[in-house]
């Protein structure tokens, strides 16, 4: 739960109880679940007005698209995840059409001779 350990949790427990109380803490688990409650409930109806404001064009928005990686994710790789994954359609080989590529030989320098230089070359 939120990458915290057993001791971790514990620790939160004893300060909780040293900072309200035993007779107390539960008034406070109390309020904070319905602190929490409320904060999520705010953020589904901001969700839900954001949606209806743009119309039926956005019916698909995701507020969290807007996080350049999950943009990136969403729009690019899945794209190529998919590409990757299709293991439906069969791979058909296409005959080679052209010669295989040989490139021209080099001519070897000698001992000492300086390798042409182009000027114009960064």
């Amino acid at each position: 739960m939120f990458g915290l350990g057993w001791m971790e949790i514990g620790a939160l427990i004893v300060i909780a109880l040293l900072v309200f109380g035993p007779d107390k803490l539960p008034q406070a688990a109390s309020q904070a679940g319905k602190t929490l409650r409320n904060l999520r409930r705010m953020a589904n109806n901001a969700r839900d007005d954001l949606r209806s404001g743009l119309g039926p064009e956005f019916a698909n928005f995701d507020p969290s698209d807007l996080n350049p990686r999950n943009f990136v994710r969403k729009h690019l790789l899945d794209d190529l995840e998919d590409d990757w994954n299709d293991n439906n359609k069969p791979r058909e080989l296409e005959p080679a059409t052209t010669a295989p590529y040989s490139p021209e030989p080099v001519d070897e320098l000698s001992y000492g001779e300086i390798p042409p230089y182009d000027s114009e070359a960064t």
